[in-house]
């Protein structure tokens, strides 16, 4: 059961945990809670999608700032994203911001205005 902001990294994934999302062009790695029946996409990886950032560090530093401007402002989608060891370029897994559809969705509808960044 979801503790939190945190899912427990030992619990067994037992769907294809190197699952990957294409959206064009971009790869979102995935990765489905078989318990709660949910598939769970890197943030860093939507982000690098919806602005169309191919460098990883400049994603990953915009969800940063992103990130801090949404905490700042009480945002729960924030507040309810998890965090997951998911495969990175180098082949190890790595403590990842994660979130499921509704939160995506939740994400994007309240900040539609995610290029003026």
């Amino acid at each position: 059961m979801l503790q939190g902001s945190q899912i427990s990294t030992d619990r067994r994934m037992t769907m294809n945990e190197k699952a990957l999302a294409v959206f064009e062009g971009y790869k979102i790695r995935r990765i489905y809670d078989e318990e709660k029946e949910k598939w769970f996409f890197s943030v860093v990886d939507i982000i690098a999608a919806l602005v169309q950032q191919p460098d990883y560090h400049a994603a990953r530093n915009y969800w940063k700032v992103l990130k801090n401007r949404l905490k700042n402002e009480g945002s729960e989608s924030v507040t309810n994203c998890n965090r997951l060891k998911l495969e990175a370029a180098d082949g190890k897994k790595y403590l990842t911001d994660v979130a499921d559809v509704e939160q995506v969705f939740k994400a994007i509808l309240s900040h539609t205005e995610v290029k003026t960044i």
